[in-house]
């Protein structure tokens, strides 16, 4: 419902004797108009207020590492201890195939992808609520505050790619022909991260649940998503089923145009990409029509 107040001659207070004015007095009439029930995408309104999505961003990059000893030294160690225990515990332990690949290349080149998606996902999600009192005051679309969550986390992403190439040229692996598709792998994780956090910020606002059961989500996405084994260990017939997780097209995407060592643009990632279009379409109607409550429950 939108609401808008026109003033009129009747709705003068009696400035000469306050006393005898009528409670009436006070009232403004108000005009309501429904709001359309059809939900549109709606770029020229996103584009109206894409200053406040730049300063989104860039707040969220300056409170990300703000009163941190490491500062942005984080970017690089989250991804790169957990390497370092992949590689002892599932390489060399284990003994898990790695493709030919050189453990460290094999698990960081996966583990950045994750970490864009999974950080993206975490923040995006409790989006909505953390900002509650920017949305109770003020009207701006809704989708901006986890868009500029999502996009947040590319600079950590960029940060711990520089640590990529130096570890492939301590290792003398060349990149194939492929790497120029690389930005199409990266832009599929940031659009898979931001198909699943319009699902989840929205559903976060009316249950909190959402929050507590993240941790435990994004625990299982990642063992169920080809990190510290290769999809070559699915069987063929079953991995286009494989690519219902849309994480293990990103995944083995990167690893494909970087390493080529992996199926590429195959069953698996047609089915990835289908599933990542269809979250996206259904997350955007879900939050469109949501929206609108936003403000009064969160």
């Amino acid at each position: 419902m939108q609401r808008t107040e026109t003033p009129t001659k009747d709705s003068k207070l009696n400035t000469k004797n306050p006393a005898k004015t009528n409670v009436a007095d006070y009232r403004t009439p108000t005009s309501v108009r429904e709001s359309s029930n059809t939900v549109s995408l709606n770029l020229k309104e996103l584009w109206t207020f894409h200053e406040l999505l730049y300063f989104l961003v860039w707040r969220d990059i300056k409170v990300r590492y703000k009163q941190t000893a490491l500062g942005v030294a984080w970017a690089i160690l989250q991804p790169f201890m957990t390497m370092v225990v992949f590689t002892i515990f599932f390489g060399k332990l284990a003994k898990i195939p790695t493709d030919g690949v050189p453990g460290p290349i094999f698990y960081f080149s996966a583990l950045l992808p994750w970490q864009l998606f999974a950080n993206a996902l975490t923040n995006s999600s409790n989006s909505l609520v953390t900002n509650s009192t920017l949305i109770t005051k003020v009207y701006f679309p809704r989708l901006i505050i986890p868009l500029s969550s999502t996009l947040a986390g590319f600079v950590d992403f960029c940060i711990a790619f520089l640590v990529l190439i130096g570890m492939m040229l301590y290792y003398g692996i060349v990149p194939t022909p492929a790497v120029i598709l690389l930005p199409l792998f990266i832009l599929f994780a940031i659009v898979t991260s931001l198909a699943a956090s319009l699902w989840l910020s929205a559903l976060n606002v009316k249950y909190r649940d959402v929050r507590f059961t993240l941790p435990f989500l994004t625990q299982i996405w990642l063992f169920i998503t080809p990190i510290v084994y290769p999809s070559s260990l699915v069987p063929e017939k079953w991995r286009f089923l494989y690519g219902l997780n849309p994480m293990a097209g990103v995944v083995e995407g990167f690893r494909w145009a970087i390493l080529g060592k992996s199926s590429g643009v195959g069953p698996l990632m047609i089915v990835s990409v289908l599933i990542v279009i269809s979250m996206l379409i259904g997350g955007f109607i879900y939050f469109r029509r949501t929206e609108k409550t936003f403000a009064d429950i969160v």
